[in-house]
């Protein structure tokens, strides 16, 4: 039975936290430095949120996601876009020629991947050589980290660099949105969530989380179809070793192809 992925994806219309938006938002900017002028792809993409953004940026972008409920959004909105194409896949099989792209991005999706060392390969073969390939996920070794409920396997720093190193070389690894702060109602937060993993208290769905999002951080922002320009402040992910480091909650692989 295959997963629906609607309910734990973000989707336009649903609210978000400052926070959360700004890791979306850090994502397509991140990228957007390695895609100027190159034929792109996003595997995963979900409903295409940062498309548009890597399209200003890119010479093609292809991307698509084995949902096709989801695919829907990023066909309707990006309808007529000539550099954009969306197609229905499967990450473990991309359906196109060797060397036939400069980027890949596998943007919050690994940790649903049966078998990521096939994506891995695959990633390896449909690049051109020199190419780039750029993972995002959550860090496992978060202290307040959640799981999806969808989810097959999670990555520390060190397996990640793993996974990616058969295929590829001078893998960079960087962490985003750091777990460490001062702020007292921060550390409150964070025992409250710790408590509410522990006893699987927290919501399964995206939507189901919005009420407890509010509560604790108060005003939500309603996610659009298409990332803009500044649309969330962007705090570049910081350069971290290959090895254990729970100071960070989001990870970004940098790898390029044999």
């Amino acid at each position: 039975m295959k997963t629906d992925y609607i309910s734990v994806t973000e989707i336009p219309g649903s609210k978000a936290t400052v926070e959360q938006l700004a890791r979306i938002y850090q994502r397509y900017h991140f990228a957007s430095r390695f895609c100027q002028g190159k034929d792109v792809l996003e595997v995963a993409c979900g409903a295409g949120l940062g498309l548009g953004y890597l399209a200003k940026f890119a010479k093609r972008v292809v991307a698509g996601d084995i949902d096709k409920n989801l695919l829907k959004y990023a066909r309707e909105h990006y309808q007529g876009r000539s550099n954009i194409k969306l197609q229905s896949f499967d990450a473990h099989q991309l359906p196109f020629d060797d060397n036939s792209f400069d980027v890949i991005l596998l943007y919050e999706a690994i940790y649903y991947l049966t078998q990521p060392e096939e994506f891995v390969k695959e990633a390896s073969r449909v690049l051109k050589k020199d190419g780039t390939l750029i993972v995002c996920a959550a860090n496992r070794d978060w202290l307040d980290f959640n799981p999806s409920p969808s989810s097959t396997r999670y990555f520390s720093v060190p397996e990640l660099f793993l996974l990616i190193n058969p295929k590829f070389s001078g893998i960079e690894i960087y962490g985003a949105f750091p777990t460490n702060t001062d702020s007292t109602k921060d550390k409150i937060i964070s025992l409250i969530k710790r408590t509410a993993v522990a006893f699987h208290l927290i919501p399964k769905t995206m939507k189901s989380k919005e009420f407890f999002k509010r509560i604790f951080f108060g005003k939500l922002r309603v996610l659009p179809a298409e990332l803009c320009e500044k649309m969330a402040v962007y705090s570049p992910p910081v350069p971290i070793p290959p090895s254990h480091n729970p100071s960070y909650k989001v990870l970004y692989a940098v790898a390029q192809n044999h």
